[in-house]
């Protein structure tokens, strides 16, 4: 593959940064909208008194932020034409992810709630994959237009990344299906109108065959949001959710019965990739910013930056954001052109590495600011917290690593070894 990232994506950077001058950073200062950036920012945007969810007002400039975005043309670039999008490849995201990271916090790219100019909607792409025809009718457009949300139920009290072993049920009941369980970080549900429940509807515990996913509306009788968990960056939207007896009609099965981990798999796999290339723009934030500091903060006479105790911990980063970059684009590239599960591996790797770079670049950029990268007054602090999560969510690092060692020795993958 050409290095060089083609012309007509080079254009749409600028014009995409000239958009975010024009139209999305006069909407982050004005009025007193800054407290949802600054050292206020985790009181401004939280709602202590309703389960530490999303405040009103921080949801509201979120929404306007999107309704500009979508007018302007970008919100929907990576998705395909006939949804209004404009087939942005996974190459043009990943290169485009990563460019909006390293623009630092704001309203532009905020990744804590999965909100960007850009839009990140990987249950559209499962819509569009997996949904039939009724369900695309009725959840497209209004998820695009923020009238309805689709929550992500997989997680559950006793079962993470061992996805097979959950213990939800669904059995048929006529021409219905009842749902018997629990979802632990079911994300999305403070403002969900339905979720995307998985079950076991027929196979045994470790099966991967045999799960179905279902679109549950979260008013159905049985349908319980019990709590939301308070993270480690607040505000939160993972709930505890319980399912008693929840009846749905047959036509709630989403994408073939049996086969939900397909779906589940074409969620994060896309979303993967994105995170990497967003934690490799963030990671390159906190370097850039250690070194303007450096260079310009003077201790004992002398610039940190001509200190070595200082320039080799950044070198190494730096070392490390380079060959992290060319592995993301050129797995996108090739996510562009091979079906995904030829390169899941490489995309584990990206993902594990780039959420573990960005990590230590924060916890250096830290360091190297003293006791003012402690504290909220400056960003890094905030890249940690929301970055860390990666480390976990959506397939831990042991299990990307695990995926890694099964295409590396002949277990799984491509090259398998019957």
């Amino acid at each position: 593959m050409d290095f060089a990232l083609p012309a007509e994506l080079v254009s749409r950077l600028a014009a995409l940064d000239a958009f975010i001058d024009s139209e999305i950073r006069p909407l982050q200062e004005q009025d007193d909208n800054e407290r949802f950036f600054d050292h206020r920012r985790e009181f401004a945007r939280t709602d202590f008194e309703a389960g530490g969810t999303p405040r009103r007002e921080w949801e509201e400039l979120l929404g306007e932020m999107f309704r500009r975005a979508d007018r302007a043309g970008w919100l929907r670039y990576g998705l395909p034409a006939e949804v209004g999008g404009s087939d942005g490849t996974n190459f043009d995201m990943a290169v485009i992810r990563e460019h909006l990271a390293a623009k630092g916090l704001g309203l532009h790219n905020d990744l804590q709630n999965e909100s960007s100019v850009v839009g990140n909607f990987p249950v559209v792409h499962m819509l569009l994959a997996f949904g039939t025809p009724e369900q695309r009718e009725e959840f497209l457009q209004p998820v695009l237009e923020r009238r309805k949300r689709l929550a992500f139920g997989l997680t559950e009290p006793d079962h993470g990344s061992d996805a097979t072993w959950l213990e939800t049920t669904a059995v048929r009941s006529g021409g219905d299906w009842i749902i018997n369980g629990a979802k632990r970080f079911n994300s999305g549900m403070h403002s969900a109108t339905h979720d995307i429940v998985f079950a076991r509807t027929s196979g045994e515990p470790g099966q991967a065959t045999g799960i179905t996913a279902f679109i549950v509306p979260t008013d159905a009788p049985g349908f319980s949001v019990d709590f939301h968990w308070w993270t480690f960056n607040m505000p939160t939207d993972h709930a505890e959710v319980t399912l008693r007896d929840v009846r749905v009609p047959d036509s709630a099965v989403f994408g073939e019965a049996g086969g939900g981990l397909a779906l589940a798999q074409h969620f994060v796999h896309e979303n993967r990739i994105r995170q990497a290339a967003s934690g490799v723009g963030a990671a390159q934030y906190c370097i850039d910013r250690s070194v303007e500091y450096a260079r310009e903060r003077v201790t004992f006479g002398q610039p940190l930056a001509n200190r070595q105790a200082i320039q080799w911990p950044l070198v190494e980063l730096q070392t490390d954001a380079e060959l992290l970059r060319g592995l993301v684009r050129k797995t996108a590239w090739e996510m562009d052109r091979r079906p995904h599960f030829e390169v899941s591996d490489r995309v584990s790797m990206c993902n594990f590495r780039a959420n573990r770079l960005v990590c230590e670049a924060a916890d250096q950029a830290m360091q190297v600011h003293g006791g003012l990268g402690y504290t909220r007054h400056t960003p890094f602090e905030h890249i940690y917290r929301h970055h860390r999560r990666y480390r976990i969510t959506e397939g831990s690092e042991e299990v990307q690593k695990r995926k890694v060692a099964g295409y590396l020795f002949g277990f799984a993958g491509p090259g398998r070894r019957r």
